[in-house]
């Protein structure tokens, strides 16, 4: 079993780091919260005082942050993870949060001068995926290092793909959310649609899923609430997915479609949408709530 770093333990962080404890690992966690330290310490897990503490003698250091501005200030800022590893040992490092393709390309043009593997690994399936363990890896990095960082990753993951080279995952995990913004959007529209002329949400669900409108959404999430056990939606869209980051993802794919002049009117608008929808209040809401926005019902934010 390989001794692992974990930093940045939240919604996410922490059960993929729990899933890691469950396969046997060595774990050590650093997070600002302590309290979300002290629950992995609870599992088996040991507390570092900071991260640059956490990584030593660690075979793999995993990341999980809310921003690109944390992950830099994480790697190359203050934090200084990289010049302490080149000083520690030999740990390949992975970084799972969602930010800006460039941002990692950055960090892995310095690890690797440093003589440091870093891999950009963000992930799909939200946090039910994380509990369960069935997330999509999407990996950016040269073969070999995703060769040595795929075991680690099997752990709290069904699919893992190698999307190519630095920077490569981060671009993968803009466009499969990009896709999934409109989705949710245009499955909330389509089935508002249908409850104003009549028809019982339930059965147009059902409909649409065995139809050519079928979608993921209809088959794991749907956004009205009752419709589907185990869902935000039927949990007054507790849980599962923040319309904040959501917000931030499909921020993340419009700056990719200037930077390469790629039309995203689709992307585009529903980059619109949850920035209303954001605006009312909902920022913390599951971003299944979107419904709500064409609805036009009460929730509490």
């Amino acid at each position: 079993m390989a001794k692992i770093s974990f930093i940045g333990l939240g919604n996410m962080g922490t059960p993929m780091a729990r899933n890691l404890l469950k396969a046997g690992h060595e774990l050590t966690v650093f997070d600002i919260s302590v309290t979300a330290m002290d629950k992995l310490v609870a599992d088996g897990a040991r507390k570092a005082q900071s991260a640059a503490k956490s990584i030593s003698n660690a075979d793999y250091v995993i990341s999980m942050l809310p921003a690109g501005r944390h992950v830099k200030q994480l790697y190359l800022g203050d934090d200084q993870l990289l010049e302490t590893a080149s000083q520690e040992g030999t740990a390949i490092f992975i970084d799972s949060s969602t930010i800006e393709a460039d941002v990692s390309q950055d960090i892995e043009r310095v690890a690797r001068a440093k003589g440091i593997s870093f891999v950009d690994a963000p992930v799909s399936g939200g946090v039910g995926g994380a509990i369960s363990g069935t997330l999509a890896f999407m990996v950016g990095g040269s073969k070999k290092d995703f060769d040595l960082v795929k075991p680690v990753l099997e752990t709290m993951g069904r699919n893992i793909f190698h999307a190519g080279e630095s920077g490569a995952g981060q671009i993968a995990k803009a466009c499969n959310n990009m896709l999934l913004g409109i989705l949710m959007a245009g499955t909330s529209e389509t089935l508002n649609m249908g409850i104003r002329n009549g028809l019982d949400p339930g059965v147009l669900s059902q409909i649409m899923k065995k139809s050519s409108g079928g979608n993921w959404v209809l088959e794991a999430y749907n956004p009205v609430p009752g419709i589907m056990n185990g869902v935000p939606s039927s949990n007054n869209y507790q849980g599962g997915f923040q319309v904040n980051l959501m917000h931030k993802d499909l921020g993340l794919a419009m700056e990719l479609s200037q930077k390469s002049v790629s039309p995203t009117p689709l992307g585009s608008q529903a980059s619109s949408l949850y920035a209303l929808h954001k605006s009312k209040g909902y920022g913390s809401l599951d971003f299944s709530s979107i419904y709500e926005l064409y609805n036009e019902s009460d929730v509490d934010k």
